[in-house]
């Protein structure tokens, strides 16, 4: 299994480096040079396995044999052991052709666990047989921080340093980061947007001296093994709901198209997955450009669904690389005037490709609380206003036919309702508990940074403080 850059021009890796290199030199993303798959006779064995055999047998492919298969189970069924559901992603059904796949059992309640659990483990295991440490750097609308710092502290082998934006996460999300008090954990709080702090993130991986003097990793769903493990949801759902006999429908909340992506990678493995449906909130770039052909940015809007409030989709390149037919100096070329002018058009031709498999919609805050309000009427769910966004989208989709009514319409729940008590309990008023291990969590202490909107300040900060940057003692802030 060799990995490609979407831009062409950095070196074409194996399993092991992609997961440490993380963005590629170029800028571009990883992606498989071709993709596994599988029959339909391997499909149908999959059915009725627990989460983590099937999780093995899914992702084993990828790793190219870098790592013993045992060992990998191993690996795999210790990532999943801390999951609050035996099934960990369960399918919980709504109405007669409409499930919601909870992805919050994990422990920061966020779809991010399910593959951050098993990369914080593949770090350690390909570190230590290196003797090698690595510095993470990561941004985060919310919930990707707090689950990569769970999977990441107290690990020996590397540093993390993960960028918010300052007062636009919900309180629950910033403190599930700001009170870990692990020695290699530090919480930089940007006084700007999520896109800012993306920015930023790729500005330091472009930057060549500071890249190797540190030896940059990323864990957010720049770095293939995120896709790859949540790769493995989508296959679960689609078996338990009749694949490969029966074709299945996905609607996914999503801001950076990660999540989305790894059902499109589901599909070219071969899973019938008939269509994908987008759930966007009022910051709609992706349910734009599925409707225009264009991607044009815009300022982003605070919402109920901080998660999602992001005008730039780092993982829309990987899509974008096939729908060129992945002609990376093509899609190189095109970056480089999206980055230069907000703005970035296809082809009417490869707007019908996606058009073809995608559909999108969106729903302002007005709309998110209705479906809160409403699914809690009818079910006595509660959802969080991510999964209401692809709720409505789901509910947009049947009613103009994007979805046929014999195709069963899994949306997904990437986040536990209690990571936003406010706008829960206010469309509803019930006001969502957390789980007994984090009911003190709003009494914790915290620990940040806040730094001004600048790539000079955030780098000599993590210069300071990573133990691979200047000599400093440890435990100081």
């Amino acid at each position: 299994m060799r990995y490609i850059s979407t831009r062409g021009a950095a070196p074409i890796l194996g399993f092991e480096e992609t997961l440490l290199t993380g963005l590629a030199r170029d800028g571009g993303l990883y992606v498989p040079e071709s993709w596994p798959t599988f029959t339909s006779e391997e499909v149908r064995a999959l059915a009725g396995l627990p989460y983590s055999e099937l999780a093995a047998r899914v992702m084993l492919p990828f790793l190219g044999g870098a790592i013993d298969p045992d060992e990998f189970r191993r690996l795999v069924d210790d990532a999943y052991k801390g999951f609050n559901h035996a099934a960990v992603t369960p399918l919980v059904q709504l109405d007669h052709d409409l499930w919601l796949m909870e992805l919050f059992h994990g422990p920061t309640l966020a779809f991010k666990d399910v593959a951050l659990q098993l990369l914080g483990r593949l770090f350690d295991l390909l570190l230590a047989r290196r003797d090698q440490r690595v510095t993470v750097v990561g941004a985060t609308s919310g919930d990707t921080g707090s689950a990569a710092i769970e999977a990441c502290r107290d690990r020996s082998h590397l540093d993390i340093f993960m960028l918010h934006p300052l007062d636009r996460t919900s309180a629950i999300q910033r403190r599930q980061m700001t009170t870990v008090m692990a020695d290699n954990v530090y919480n930089i709080a940007v006084q700007g947007t999520f896109d800012d702090c993306q920015d930023m993130v790729k500005a330091m991986f472009g930057d060549a001296g500071f890249r190797d003097r540190l030896r940059l990793s990323a864990v957010n769903s720049i770095n293939w093994a995120r896709i790859m493990a949540q790769i493995v949801y989508y296959v679960g759902a689609a078996v338990a709901l009749g694949a490969p006999d029966r074709a299945v429908a996905f609607t996914v909340p999503t801001g950076n198209f990660g999540n989305i992506y790894a059902a499109y990678g589901a599909r070219a493995m071969g899973i019938p997955i008939d269509r994908l449906v987008v759930g966007s909130n009022s910051n709609d770039i992706l349910t734009r450009f599925f409707r225009s052909g264009v991607m044009a940015t815009a300022p982003v809007t605070p919402t109920l669904s901080p998660s999602m409030d992001i005008q730039i989709s780092s993982n829309f390149e990987r899509l974008l690389f096939d729908l060129h037919q992945r002609d990376s100096g093509a899609l190189a070329d095109g970056m480089r005037r999206f980055r230069a002018s907000g703005s970035y058009s296809v082809a009417p031709n490869q707007l019908e490709t996606a058009g073809a498999l995608f559909a999108a919609y969106r729903a302002d805050d007005d709309q998110t609380r209705a479906i809160i309000a409403d699914v809690w009427r009818q079910s006595g769910q509660l959802v969080d206003p991510h999964t209401a966004v692809g709720l409505h989208a789901a509910r947009a989709a049947r009613s103009e036919h994007a979805v046929a009514e014999t195709v069963p319409m899994v949306a997904l729940a990437c986040a536990h309702p209690a990571k936003f008590p406010e706008a829960v309990a206010a469309a509803t008023g019930v006001h969502p508990a957390l789980p007994d291990r984090l009911a003190d969590l709003l009494a914790r202490p915290e620990r940040l940074t806040v730094l001004p909107n600048s790539l000079d300040a955030v780098q000599a900060y993590i210069l300071r403080h990573a133990r691979l940057g200047e000599a400093k003692p440890r435990g100081s802030v």
